[in-house]
């Protein structure tokens, strides 16, 4: 599996910065090959067809997901070269999982038609250090990916 890990983050070094290296750690530990990158708006997101598999996150800063990746998904070309991906989501998010289910994973979602979501997890401030809540996670992504994989008769 090639993936990449597709980030807003405010702060370097930051909870969301450690998060995402320590998806990005569980999933190599699975054998796959894994890249990271920051989102902007304004990129050029070609690059995308490399990948078996993209991972999207950002926190949620006063009631939105941060505004880099919302920005690369509306005014970029990146939801058009998601089409027919498979697609894991997560955000950084103090509010409650409930909430956050419903007023902010679908400020992503909506830009992201004809992509396979695989999962999806809003992580409370305790969880992004949490490495079992991060590695059931990249369990569930990477049992669902298997699935994806075998169900279209590819190798893995």
């Amino acid at each position: 599996m090639k993936a990449i890990i597709l980030y807003d983050s405010r702060s370097e070094g930051g909870s969301t910065d450690r998060l995402v290296d320590a998806i990005g750690q569980k999933l190599a530990e699975k054998g796959a090959d894994v890249e990271k990158a920051r989102c902007r708006a304004q990129g050029d997101y070609s690059f995308i067809s490399e990948f078996d598999l993209v991972i999207m996150g950002a926190p949620v800063y006063y009631l939105m997901v941060s505004s880099q990746l919302l920005g690369a998904l509306i005014q970029s070309d990146l939801s058009n070269r998601l089409k027919n991906k498979n697609i894991a989501l997560f955000l950084a998010c103090g509010s409650p999982q409930p909430m956050a289910e419903i007023l902010y994973m679908p400020q992503m979602k909506i830009n992201l038609t004809g992509s396979r979501i695989l999962a999806e997890k809003v992580f409370a401030p305790a969880e992004t250090s949490d490495m079992e809540v991060i590695g059931e996670y990249v369990n569930t992504i990477y049992a669902k990916w298997l699935r994806e994989e075998e169900r279209r008769g590819r190798k893995r």
